[in-house]
């Protein structure tokens, strides 16, 4: 009987899709576990095929392919340690969310999911079958016990596992973050470890895919909840963990503990990351934004440098009648500030020539807002030329309070492929420009310092489309909107709701009707970074044509 067992944990960086490249991961990982005289090489949820593959699982073709690859990787693995890898299967003409033991060429072991996720972004109720509750597999004459993701979060599969002799419990995670995410991990493991008295190694993927991204933060609990191992978050790493027979069963021997940043450092960090891979793993190289001299278009800039390096960044000052000298100089100093290319176009031209051009179908109509859409519409014109002549992916920056509110020009200001602060309210944009300002980290690849000025924090927040024109002469100050949209987005609240925290009825009424006449416009906006429960997008999926409206 063994007293001791080598794992090696790959927290590694799938991509959807790509079925060759992910297998050609987890050879590498397995090889690294290899040279470390590993017993098992574990690999997260679904990895074959990346996650979250939506839909595009149930696709026989897909399927398929990815379960040939891990058999395919089984008979290259062969040679070596057990490898565990995430994949679908199909069994009894059923697809299920499955867990792979490949050992001496063979799949020696398959473990099915019982537990499918069926909230926020998770729609797995839609794409597999619940696999039944089962026991452990055996590697090298170890009992593991591998809980699938949701399958840790509740108490019978973890407890079936230890009852049906499990010796620890390996958990591989598809778990996507949102802020504070990490301490919901831990706690509930917390409760798995004391509920089954088993050690507990909770190994997540890492990585973006479209507006998710994952935060790796693998850890690994002793019996009692004491934290054996902490890997970084929002990186790829490896890590060797030592597993050891005691008289009170095995325990983990201790390992590195790896910093975890505030809430500030990984909501900045999960944009840098969820732009990078998004560019990466659509094939683009470089992007372009409008920078305004506003405090959104900066810090989008800001992501943008130090997600790709600021000689693939292309910031573009457009402006109007209207722009105020101190934009042209904020946009300027973000942009020098970054090492970023900054181009100038002014619009007053092209705004003449399509002002003259409308004018016979305009005559006898008063100026209003279709004339401000026009410069707005005429910038994503322009935008979108550069982008499509030089190959630079568009980026949009509205900040969440204005994607809920609708206050952004669809066509216009809204046109681009990502959004990083898509789901970053307006008042916390703000912190988070000071929170840079102030931090540097090796993974950002623009500079450290001031990027951006403090009069772009400090002033009242415009769109300049038309004289002294402010946000706020359109909506709630900034602090009244976002703490109306809490409560009606993140909260899920009422209107009675808002009024009992403080709020104007008449104010959250107005943010109410916004909200919901803004549907439309959500519907053809860009994908952005997922912070939260309640992103727009999987997150909160609301009909565009709606009559109801909260009358309490």
């Amino acid at each position: 009987m063994a007293d001791r067992f080598r794992l090696t944990l790959a927290q590694l960086n799938a991509t959807v899709g790509d079925i060759a490249g992910n297998a050609a991961l987890a050879q590498s990982a397995w090889e690294a576990g290899r040279e470390a005289e590993a017993d098992l090489v574990a690999l997260p949820e679904m990895f074959i095929t990346g996650y979250n593959t939506q839909d595009l699982v149930m696709k026989p073709a897909f399927h398929e392919a990815a379960i040939g690859a891990i058999e395919a990787l089984a008979d290259r693995c062969a040679d070596g340690p057990a490898l565990a890898i995430g994949g679908p299967a199909v069994q009894d003409g059923k697809l299920y969310n499955a867990y792979y033991i490949l050992k001496r060429g063979t799949i020696s072991a398959t473990v099915l999911k019982h537990k499918l996720p069926n909230e926020t972004v998770f729609d797995e109720v839609r794409l597999y079958d619940a696999g039944p509750l089962g026991g452990p597999y055996v590697v090298d004459g170890v009992r593991v016990g591998s809980p699938i993701c949701e399958d840790a979060w509740h108490e019978d599969v973890p407890e079936t596992l230890a009852e049906t002799g499990a010796e620890f419990l390996l958990v591989p995670n598809g778990s996507p973050y949102y802020r504070n995410k990490m301490e919901v991990r831990q706690n509930l493991m917390v409760a798995r470890v004391v509920e089954t008295g088993l050690p507990l190694i909770y190994l997540n993927l890492v990585g973006g895919q479209d507006d998710q991204v994952f935060d790796g933060g693998t850890f690994v609990l002793n019996p009692g909840g004491e934290l054996a191992l902490q890997m970084p978050v929002f990186e790829e790493a490896i890590a060797h963990l030592n597993m050891v027979r005691t008289e009170n069963g095995w325990r983990a021997e201790k390992g590195d503990l790896a910093h975890l940043p505030d809430e500030y450092e990984q909501d900045y960090n999960a944009m840098v990351l969820g732009l990078r891979d998004y560019m990466r793993k659509t094939g683009f190289s470089k992007v372009l934004l409008g920078l305004s001299g506003g405090i959104d278009s900066a810090i989008v800039a800001t992501i943008a440098a130090d997600a790709l390096g600021p000689d693939n960044v292309r910031c573009v000052m457009m402006p109007s009648e209207y722009t105020s000298q101190s934009s042209l100089d904020d946009a300027k100093a973000v942009a020098e500030a970054l090492g970023c290319r900054y181009d100038i176009i002014p619009i007053k031209a092209g705004r003449q020539a399509i002002t003259e051009t409308l004018a016979p179908l305009f005559e006898g109509t008063e100026p209003d807002v279709t004339e401000e859409n026009i410069q707005s519409r005429l910038r994503g014109l322009y935008l979108m030329a550069l982008s499509n002549k030089f190959g630079e992916m568009l980026l949009t920056t509205g900040n969440k309070s204005e994607v809920a509110v609708g206050y952004a020009t669809i066509y216009g200001d809204m046109a681009g492929g990502f959004n990083p602060i898509k789901d970053m309210y307006k008042t916390r944009v703000f912190d988070t420009c000071r929170w840079r300002n102030a931090n540097h980290r090796d993974w950002m690849l623009a500079p450290p310092g001031e990027m951006i000025p403090q009069n772009v924090i400090q002033k009242p927040p415009s769109a300049e489309l038309r004289p002294d024109q402010k946000d706020s002469d359109s909506l709630p100050d900034y602090p009244v909107l976002d703490g109306i949209l809490e409560i009606l987005v993140d909260q899920d609240g009422s209107i009675a709701d808002c009024v009992a925290a403080g709020y104007a009825r008449e104010d959250a009424k107005r943010v109410e009707h916004l909200l919901y006449i803004s549907e439309y416009k959500r519907f053809q906006s860009a994908p952005g970074t997922r912070l939260s429960k309640r992103a727009f997008w999987l997150d909160r999926r609301y009909p565009i044509v709606n009559r109801w409206r909260d009358n309490g």
